[in-house]
């Protein structure tokens, strides 16, 4: 007999399946809409919305990687060193910086995959060696009001996990910290979202934001 929930963080604030459940039993769910989640929170599908929109992705395929053959194609084709990531979240396992790797790094990269979320979707793009992990933190309310709180250097990690976070990023000059704050309002507009999320970028050492 509630009106709505608040899910905390972690787990069930990112499940679509919860916040379907809550929407579908008519609870409030203090949070992005089931489907908001379903399109920004699987890697794959938020790359597709972002490019939708013209912010820049990193050179990537834009669906789950169904082979070993598909990976070595594409690694072929983009050159090393590629990473291949999980389709439903995490900074990504495996870095490949040639052939012989690629076989043993994709294995291992699905069965993580499926260990941590259940499913084993992972794909690949190019790797960005020593790149700058910048967040846009956004908020946004039920009648299409979209602001952005500016950003923060999230780059001190440990096996591409998150230590520190820190704000503003002294690495951005005015110039890209605009740029990069404008593209995450986009992304958000696209899908239009609401409560807080996280836009995630990745900077390369030019400056390119992804």
């Amino acid at each position: 007999h509630v009106d709505a929930i608040h899910p905390g963080y972690g787990f069930l604030s990112e499940n679509a399946e919860f916040a379907k459940a809550c929407e579908d039993n008519g609870i409030e769910f203090i949070g992005p809409t089931a489907e908001m989640m379903d399109r920004l929170g699987d890697k794959i599908k938020s790359k597709i919305v972002a490019n939708s929109v013209g912010v820049p992705i990193i050179p990537g395929v834009e669906q789950a990687i169904a082979s070993e053959e598909e990976a070595m194609a594409f690694a072929e084709e983009c050159g090393y060193p590629v990473m291949l990531k999980a389709a439903a979240g995490g900074g990504g396992r495996g870095i490949v910086q040639n052939r012989d790797e690629l076989l043993p790094q994709f294995r291992s990269a699905r069965s993580e995959a499926a260990k941590a979320f259940g499913i084993d979707d992972i794909f690949i793009e190019k790797y960005l060696e020593n790149p700058k992990h910048i967040e846009v933190q956004i908020l946004g309310d039920k009648y299409g009001n979209i602001v952005h709180l500016f950003e923060r250097d999230c780059s001190i990690q440990r096996r591409h996990q998150k230590v520190i976070e820190f704000t503003p990023a002294l690495c951005l000059t005015d110039q890209q910290r605009q740029a990069i704050c404008q593209d995450a309002l986009k992304i958000a507009k696209a899908v239009d979202y609401r409560s807080a999320g996280t836009v995630e970028f990745l900077v390369d050492k030019h400056g390119q934001h992804y």
